[in-house]
């Protein structure tokens, strides 16, 4: 009886979380590295996951090193650096051209948005009162170069 209640108890745990696991493995999963106190990397973070990324480690601090590991010159640099799919996210790059990275595949070091520009996911929240800055995320070639991969205006 215990046997038979403990396999009934453990085929239903695993129902339940088949879905949630299969769901999970179907989004890109995504590795932060945060700036120093950065409630803004927290905030792009939550844009990345609404939009079908799964985030599987967030590293408070450390971001310049995962810059420097990753490739990503630092004249791109941003308040934190992500890895995905074997590129660089540098920076708040809008979750739509990390989908579009990850289906062109080009071969690039990844994408970033320089600064910290305001109405990019995550520097977009009531603090910054509706003020929207025009930017650019730049897809970073191999040999340091850059060409605009898409413009918001």
């Amino acid at each position: 009886m215990k046997t038979h209640r403990r396999r009934l108890m453990l085929s239903l745990v695993l129902a339940a979380v088949a879905p949630m696991a299969r769901a999970a493995a179907g989004k890109p999963a995504v590795e932060v590295w945060t700036g120093p106190s950065c409630d803004c990397c927290r905030d792009w973070i939550r844009h990345l996951q609404v939009n079908g990324f799964q985030i599987t480690a967030v590293h408070d601090g450390g971001n310049s090193d995962a810059r420097g590991r990753l490739g990503m010159p630092l004249q791109y640099g941003g308040c934190h650096t992500a890895q995905v799919g074997g590129y660089a996210i540098e920076g708040h790059v809008p979750a739509r051209e990390i989908h579009r990275l990850l289906k062109e595949r080009p071969a690039a070091v990844g994408l970033s948005v320089p600064a910290m520009p305001r109405g990019a996911p995550g520097m977009d929240g009531p603090q910054y009162g509706g003020q929207r800055d025009p930017y650019d995320v730049l897809l970073v070639q191999r040999d340091g170069s850059h060409r605009v991969y898409q413009s918001y205006r």
